[in-house]
């Protein structure tokens, strides 16, 4: 959808009746110019689709989408004001507030999507590890666990030769995926240790984990500097087209239903622009939406948007191919995978509390956090960082205005920020996030309360 002439919008925005008026409760935005950061990820659809659909132009806001180079630029913009705010990391409010890196205060209000990711392998490594996945009619058993993958390591172990993989930054969720994934079949990722100076990761490891910026994993794989990755998509798709590689699972089979990628802004931004703010998750809540409703009936056309070169620029099949529900593991082994990506239902775009301790408990258990932290302090960080009283004021004026049915929302008089205890992790451990150090008790492998480096 082209711009509008920004004169014609300002008339017609000013030309509001009152009746529109009383039912949007936000007022005025303190800013109306805007400039959002994003990688060239599929996951970062409900910027393009609020961009292309009009729905920020509805709040009254003039946004350009910019591609930034990595995970560090984009952060360090948002932080020194180049940018308004940004498609993010779900750990990375959360890792700048508590002043792992780059020490700022960062803000979510809105989750963008649930699952998306995928760990890849190279033919070489794959071709060992389906000797130790069974098979049925002719294709691997899935899920395909990391005690696939534990003999080749070993193998590589005992030539001498470190096995390297890639994710894409020290506080995303595809680093704790993967360190998730190998810990759950046998293998230490690796401890982190800043009160030592040493943030590599790589302590301790069985596997060595490095950061590759998301579009350029495929070309390291293929170069044969890593043997594997976790990223998003269209990256993992992408190596089976290019017939480099194999993805060897989803995020969504290591944890169902997984928070990805969430909007952030800093503190200072929220503070000084309430009602830009407010305007902006308006827009997005509506973009994540229309993403997801009538099963699905509009992902071709986001994957059209996704494909153009501003945005993604991947083809329009590598985006499609896990876009329009489902996913391609070993050439030509295409099986359903409806929920692959969400960005609305399920409650998705909602900044759970939850979700946030989540992430701060894997950032405990490898180390990222050196010390053992209370359970009080886990739900502190989360109310500073994850910010559900904005989201609901977004939605409420939605509700208000006849966009989206209440119903569709979480009931706000009852909301308290917790999922139920979550079960759907390939290990069949249960996370309940009102219990952080009683989770890390559970893992084998990771650091646990009073455990020190």
């Amino acid at each position: 959808m082209k711009k509008m002439i920004r004169t014609a919008l300002t008339a017609l925005t000013m030309g509001l009746s009152a009746n529109a008026m009383a039912a949007d409760s936000v007022g005025w935005p303190e800013k109306a110019d805007l400039k959002f950061g994003f990688i060239k990820l599929t996951d970062m659809a409900p910027l393009a689709v609020a961009y292309e659909k009009g729905y920020f132009e509805e709040e009254g806001l003039f946004v350009t989408l910019e591609a930034q180079a990595n995970w560090k630029v984009l952060l360090d913009r948002v932080i020194d004001g180049q940018l308004d705010g940004a498609h993010m990391l779900a750990g990375q409010p959360l890792g700048a507030t508590i002043g792992y890196g780059t020490e700022a205060h960062i803000i979510t209000a809105f989750s963008m999507d649930l699952n998306g990711n995928g760990i890849t392998v190279s033919n070489a490594v794959w071709e060992e590890m389906k000797k130790n996945i069974p098979s049925e009619n002719g294709k691997p058993v899935h899920p395909i666990k990391a005690d696939a993958l534990k003999p080749v390591v070993e193998k590589y172990k005992a030539e001498g030769k470190p096995f390297n993989m890639g994710m894409v930054f020290p506080v995303s969720t595809h680093n704790y995926e993967l360190r998730y994934w190998l810990a759950a079949g046998g293998l230490n990722p690796g401890y982190y240790a800043p009160h030592k100076g040493d943030t590599s990761g790589q302590l301790q490891a069985d596997v060595l984990l490095s950061v590759t910026p998301p579009p350029q994993m495929p070309a390291t794989l293929e170069a044969g500097t890593i043997y594997g990755y976790c990223v998003g998509e269209p990256w993992n798709q992408q190596a089976v087209f290019k017939g480099i590689g194999v993805p060897v699972i989803t995020d969504y089979e290591i944890w169902k239903n997984n928070p990805e990628k969430v909007f952030g802004v800093s503190k200072g931004w929220a503070d000084k622009y309430p009602n830009t703010h407010i305007r902006v998750v308006k827009a997005m809540i509506r973009a994540a939406k229309w993403l997801d409703e009538n099963d699905n009936a509009n992902r071709p056309e986001a994957v059209k948007i996704l494909s153009q070169p501003n945005y993604v620029g991947a083809d329009y099949d590598v985006i499609a191919n896990s876009m329009t529900g489902t996913f391609e593991y070993e050439k030509g082994d295409k099986r359903p995978v409806p929920d692959f990506n969400v960005f609305f239902r399920y409650n998705a775009t909602y900044p759970y509390y939850s979700d946030a301790i989540w992430y701060l408990t894997q950032m405990r258990r490898w180390g990222q956090i050196s010390e053992s932290k209370p359970d009080s302090w886990y739900m502190d960080v989360a109310k500073k960082v994850y910010r559900p009283d904005i989201y609901a004021q977004a939605a409420k004026s939605l509700i208000a205005e006849g966009k989206i049915a209440a119903d569709e929302f979480p009931d706000f008089a009852t909301e308290e920020g917790f999922k139920p205890p979550q079960k759907g992790f390939i290990d069949n451990i249960t996370y309940d996030g009102r219990k952080p150090n009683e989770y890390l008790a559970k893992f084998p492998i990771g650091l646990k309360e009073g455990d020190a480096l």
